[in-house]
Order: structure tokens, then sequence, then C-alpha cells
């Protein structure tokens, strides 16, 4: 907001005609700014550049605007001699509202009167200066003033460095600037490193699906991997559901897997033939596709049916760095959705029986004795507060006025909780 009501001002002081012209007015500014030193000269630059182009958006014409590139061109100059001290991003924002070519620079060398030969060592004055951009790895600056004085170089050697330094956007500036071949090039490039998102991207805005006719195949392959590597098989057969090509790619992915049952289920779904005997075969194939506990290890699980079964449950989990909660709930990966409501009233729910006061007992019984444990633990290292207390307490709010249930689920809470208090708010 106080960067706007600035800018009101400087093009106010602007429309009232400065002395020397609004164009010479800015630059003769610019000049003066590096006397406040590094702190301000960027901030105040750029107020004055963004307060400009503002006011040439209403008066396009200025009386001094030939004074002023000359006056633009010698700034140029001195800011490459570092007799002046601008930002890189403040130099090239000078050259772009003002539209300095190389014809004006080489007039603020060599005077009004050019030639070929003036503009050729203008031209590789200007290269030298370049260069030390790109030595110092200033890729963006670099590639922006050679497309500014079209100064076109050897370009792959070029483009390879950007490439090995990461730097993709002024890669992707300097292709476009040289043209075709160059972009054919990047585009190679990426697919080489597999960044297949930017090929796409570039091969989609440029028009050359027929120089890489695979690409938007490799790329959508590529993102319903992305989503089945997420655990998002929905989505991605939600994605794709037009494309038998691709809904062919995610049941072959099914079957890397092993997820034999969801390729049957697309194989089902879709009509698809030729996959089932193709899956990876069992030594012991189970007769239906559900899960029964008397195949599981009954050594690795913790049955929680009783006050003994809930302290060891409590106590296995004390002594794990990640745990897994089934909240009854199921995830929405689609971009844009709304989260999905709890499924505990769903028949497919494995608590669908319960209702919500039984729900929030469970919950509450279960995390009471765990904190009960949690708070006995020592403090971490850089706990200083000793006049704070780590504590825990259990607020269940009833969501039906009979308080003999919300009664009820109290004392389950409390006698499971044995030593610690627990609060009831009717």
């Amino acid at each position: 907001m106080k960067f706007k009501v600035l800018q009101e001002y400087v093009e106010l002081s602007l429309y009232n005609k400065p002395q020397s012209g609004p164009s010479s007015f800015i630059i003769q500014c610019l000049y003066i700014l590096p006397l406040l030193g590094p702190v301000y000269t960027e901030g105040f630059s750029h107020l004055l550049l963004s307060s400009f182009r503002r006011f040439r958006k209403t008066e396009p014409i200025l009386a001094d605007d030939s004074k002023s590139k000359r006056l633009v061109a010698q700034l140029f100059l001195d800011v490459l001699a570092t007799n002046i001290v601008h930002e890189e991003r403040i130099l090239v924002k000078i050259l772009e509202i003002f539209d300095i070519g190389l014809e004006d620079i080489a007039e603020a060398l060599y005077g009004s009167k050019v030639n070929d030969a003036g503009l050729a060592t203008a031209m590789a004055f200007v290269e030298q200066y370049i260069f030390s951009f790109t030595e110092s790895h200033s890729y963006m600056t670099a590639v922006t003033l050679l497309e500014r004085f079209s100064i076109r170089l050897s370009g792959q050697s070029f483009l390879l460095k950007m490439m090995e330094d990461k730097q993709f956007k002024a890669a992707e500036k300097w292709a476009k600037f040289m043209g075709k071949p160059m972009l054919c090039l990047l585009i190679q490039k990426y697919l080489d490193m597999k960044m297949l998102k930017q090929a796409y991207n570039l091969v989609k805005q440029h028009k050359l699906k027929k120089e890489f006719p695979h690409l938007n195949r490799l790329y959508k392959e590529s993102l319903v991997k992305k989503l089945v590597e997420e655990g998002c098989w929905d989505v991605a057969e939600l994605s794709i559901q037009k494309d038998t090509q691709l809904i062919e790619y995610l049941v072959y992915l099914a079957m890397e897997a092993c997820y034999t049952e969801k390729v049957d289920e697309l194989c089902d779904r879709y009509s698809l033939q030729g996959f089932v005997n193709d899956a990876v075969p069992q030594v012991n194939p189970i007769q239906d596709h559900y899960l029964h506990h008397t195949e599981l290890s009954l050594e690795a699980i913790v049955w929680v049916d009783e006050i003994d079964g809930l302290w060891s449950a409590t106590s296995h989990i004390e002594g794990c760095k990640v745990i897994g909660l089934d909240c009854e709930w199921k995830a929405n990966y689609g971009k844009g959705s709304r989260p999905n409501k709890k499924l505990s009233k769903d028949s497919r729910g494995g608590l669908s029986a319960l209702t919500q006061i039984e729900y929030a007992a469970l919950d509450a019984a279960v995390l009471v004795h765990i904190f009960y444990h949690v708070r006995f633990q020592p403090h971490p290292i850089d706990f200083k507060d000793e006049r704070a207390k780590i504590g825990w307490k259990s607020h269940i709010y009833a969501c039906t006025p009979r308080k003999s249930i919300s009664f009820r689920v109290c004392q389950i809470i409390y006698a499971l909780a044995g030593t610690m208090t627990c609060e009831h708010l009717a």
C-alpha cells in the first residue's frame, strides 16, 4: 500500500513536467540514487522505473525521448564500467523501459554518426561484459542482454553450460531466442534428464509435436505412475477413463505391484482381455480377494478387546517412531475437491454399528491411556520452564440431551484411565 502511494506521488511529479523533461528527470535520479547506499538504491530505483512505466502508458511520446536515449545508453556504459552501481535487475529494466538497442550504445561510444564498423565494435564491447555475466553464473542477465542486442553466440555450448548449472529458465529463454533447432536440442536434453513436464510444456507451447511424437504419451504415463506411487489409484483411473491405452498402462502398473485385485477390477470394468493370465503367479492362491485373520502372523498383531490388550497396545505404540491410524475415513486426492466426511455410518465401515457418542468413548479411552504414559516421560533437553506442567484433560461434549449416555461414557473413560482425572461437561 505504501509503495502504491509513493508511485502516485512520483507520477504526479512527472505530470507536472520537470524542467529537464520526464525521461531525463528519471535518468538523473538514477545517477544520484547510488549515493544513498545499496540498502536504498534498488528499492527506490524500482519505484522510479515502475512509476515511469505507468506514466508512459498515458504519455507514450515525450519531447525529450531522443535525448533520454543517449543518457540511458551512457548510464548503461557507466554501470558496466562500475562508475555507477546498480543491480543487474535494475540495469535490465532500464534497457527495457527506454527501449535501448545496439545503435544507441554505439552512439554513446562513438558519437552520432555510426556505420557498420561502429556497430560491430559496439557489439564486441557489449559481448565482453556479457561474457563476464556468464562467468559469474548470471545467466538470465546474460541471456536478456544477448536478446536485447540481437547477439547470437555459438549457442549449443552455452545452452549445455546453463543446463549443467540447472539454470533452466535462462536456457529456455535462450533457446526460444535462437529458434527451433535450439528448442529441439533443449527438449531432447530435458528428455535425457527425465524432465518430462518441462519437455512436454515446450513441445505444446511451440507446436513441436511432429518432432517428438511419443512425448505426449510418455508425459501422461509419468503422471499416472506418479499418482500410483502415491497410492492414488482411483484418481489415476479417473483422469484417464477415456484413454484405453492409458487404462492398459494402469493395469500393467497394478500387475507390477502384484495388486491382483486392482488388475481384476480394471479388466472387468473396461472389458480388457489378456491380462489375468499374465499376472504374477502365487504359490498358494487365495480362494477370494479378502484377507482373513488366519492368514496373518498373530505375533505381529496386538488384539485390543480387554484392558490387558489395551495396556499391551499402549506399550507397543510408545516404542514406535511412526504410527498409522485407521480413522474410518477415506482420503480425497482430487485437486480442488472437498474433504470426505467420516464413514462411521457407511455400511462398509469397520465400526459402522457404533453411534457417534460410542466413537467418542473409544477414541478417548485409547487416548487417555496413551497420555497417561506420555506425561511421565522425561522432558526434552531444551525444556527450561520449570513452572509449566505437561498435563492432559479429556472433555466429552454430548451430542444428545440424555445425560445418562454421556455420563456412562465418562464412567467408561474414568474406569480405563485409572488414577487420571476426567472432567465431564454436560
